[in-house]
């Protein structure tokens, strides 16, 4: 581990949280695009900047209101909407019965019963609108959003989430049941998301590729989130174009992940069997950066979960937590096991998770960064062999 390995992801990483806005559709997403087309151009390989279509929400008028009081919010991206003058009716605390509008925290502070409480609401679909406080973690305050990971099929009624500053007085006025007004007032425009894409030439073009990938979106700027995935993705591109592997290595950032995954699911469409096809994947998820954060790795099989552990403890970075074979797995590499398909990957805990205060410096530790990527390069030269 060299001080050129840590400073490349320290600069990788600042510039990724030089971009002011990562969500989805956005400039921001196109800013990044076109930045990380000219890393890989710098690394010596030929990017390719891939769009796909969505319906980009537009937020006009998110809210909640009780009395006077009014909380801004941000809407369920895969939830209902309603018009200017919003929903009006009491407001009630979940679970419980009745029809007025529900009101509940969610995040990992808040609690399992307060999220399934919230679930069920939406589920059941029996309340004119949702409130929902958000708690990603205790020390953390302010609003920290969910994902939208039933994007292009949303269900539910309008739901709105609002900053954990406003759970007391909200609260209050549930357990009163005092009258309170919902509006998730949000317009559609077509839009486009951005993946970037490029590909090492292997040795042996007869032996299954590596794929690596990695999300480059988010709600925020999200960089702790985000910010190691793409600087480990980088360092990649680096190490396997200064020296090609045996096997093919396709490198792909993708966008919409806070929105289902939309970007991997158009590059899965672009390359119908590499899912299950490829030799492996490599996912680099979130939050393995954030300073303070836990590590987690996840695996398809024995053999790449020993490997990937063997890999970390060598380079003093064990992980903190291993997804057990066979269960689902957090983040995109849940696609590829839908598929069938052989993955390692990695992902962390950030207390600053899905937060907009989630910026460089503060959150990162580019030291424990480099530890992770010293061991991904194993991983990485071991899956690419014949």
């Amino acid at each position: 581990m060299t001080i050129d390995l840590h400073e490349a992801i320290a600069t990788d990483i600042r510039g990724w949280d030089g971009i002011d806005d990562h969500r989805t559709g956005t400039r921001g997403d196109r800013q990044t695009a076109q930045w990380l087309a000219e890393n890989v151009r710098a690394a010596g390989l030929e990017p390719h900047q891939d769009a796909f279509a969505l319906r980009r929400w537009v937020l006009r008028d998110c809210a909640v209101a009780v009395n006077g009081r009014r909380a801004a919010g941000v809407p369920l991206f895969d939830g209902g909407t309603t018009e200017a003058t919003g929903v009006t009716a009491p407001l009630a605390p979940l679970p419980g019965a009745g029809s007025g509008i529900g009101f509940a925290s969610v995040g990992g502070a808040a609690g399992a019963s307060a999220n399934q409480a919230f679930a069920a609401a939406r589920r059941s679909n029996g309340r004119p609108a949702l409130v929902a406080v958000t708690k990603g973690h205790p020390d953390v305050p302010g609003l920290a959003l969910q994902n939208a990971d039933r994007f292009n099929a949303p269900f539910g009624p309008p739901a709105v989430q609002v900053a954990s500053e406003h759970d007391v007085w909200l609260r209050e006025a549930a357990a009163a049941g005092e009258t309170a007004t919902v509006t998730a007032h949000v317009e559609f425009e077509t839009a486009q998301g951005w993946n970037v894409r490029a590909r090492v030439a292997g040795r042996d073009p007869a032996l299954a590729p590596l794929v690596v990938m990695t999300p480059k979106s988010a709600w925020w700027v999200c960089t702790a989130e985000r910010g190691g995935g793409i600087a480990l993705l980088l360092a990649l591109v680096r190490r396997f174009a200064a020296q090609p592997p045996a096997r093919d290595v396709l490198f792909v950032a993708t966008s919409g992940h806070e929105l289902g995954h939309l970007g991997l699911d158009s590059f899965l469409g672009d390359n119908p069997g590499l899912g299950a096809g490829a030799h492996a994947w490599i996912h680099l998820g979130a939050n393995f950066a954030t300073r303070g954060g836990g590590t987690r790795v996840q695996a398809s099989e024995t053999a790449l979960l020993g490997l990937a552990r063997a890999a970390m403890e060598d380079a003093e970075c064990p992980p903190d937590r291993v997804t057990p074979l066979g269960e689902r797995p957090g983040g995109e590499a849940r696609n590829i096991h839908d598929l069938g398909g052989r993955y390692v990957s990695y992902l962390g805990t950030n207390p600053w998770f899905h937060h907009p205060d989630d910026r460089w410096p503060t959150t990162v530790d580019v030291h424990k960064t480099a530890r992770l990527a010293t061991a991904m390069f194993e991983v990485a030269d071991r899956l690419a062999a014949p």
